[in-house]
């Protein structure tokens, strides 16, 4: 639903500049991620990750389409282009460590269940 049509008043315009600004910080946030994560830093990564969301958010709120001219738009596909393969390499670090969090997790609750299954009574 439009913030128009949610009955709240539509965040104004960002210049052109601003834009491709919020855009070039959040690749330079998700740079920052992917040394966390090729570091082992999840904590890091977790706080780095909610920064960007905080600006994504924020690029979210304004009307930013009508505002960029042809250069702007340009540089602002190769921004995107530049974040989602940063984005796509710290895929290929997260996801073998949250799979073994994943099995650890699993095995953790199977153990659990065993002993709760086959403990003697203590009475």
């Amino acid at each position: 639903m439009s913030a128009y049509h949610s009955g709240q008043q539509a965040a104004p315009a960002m210049q052109g500049e601003q834009v491709i600004a919020i855009y070039e910080e959040i690749l330079a946030i998700v740079g920052q991620m992917l040394d966390d994560a090729k570091a082992n830093d999840w904590d890091g990564l977790v706080a780095r990750e909610h920064a960007c969301k905080q600006l994504i958010e924020q690029l979210m709120a304004h009307d930013t389409l009508s505002q960029l001219d042809a250069a702007q738009q340009k540089k602002k596909v190769t921004l995107i282009r530049q974040i989602l393969a940063l984005d796509a390499e710290i895929r290929t670090l997260t996801e073998p460590r949250l799979t073994d969090l994943q099995n650890l997790l699993s095995n953790c609750n199977r153990k659990r269940l065993l002993d709760q299954t086959y403990q003697p009574d203590q009475e």
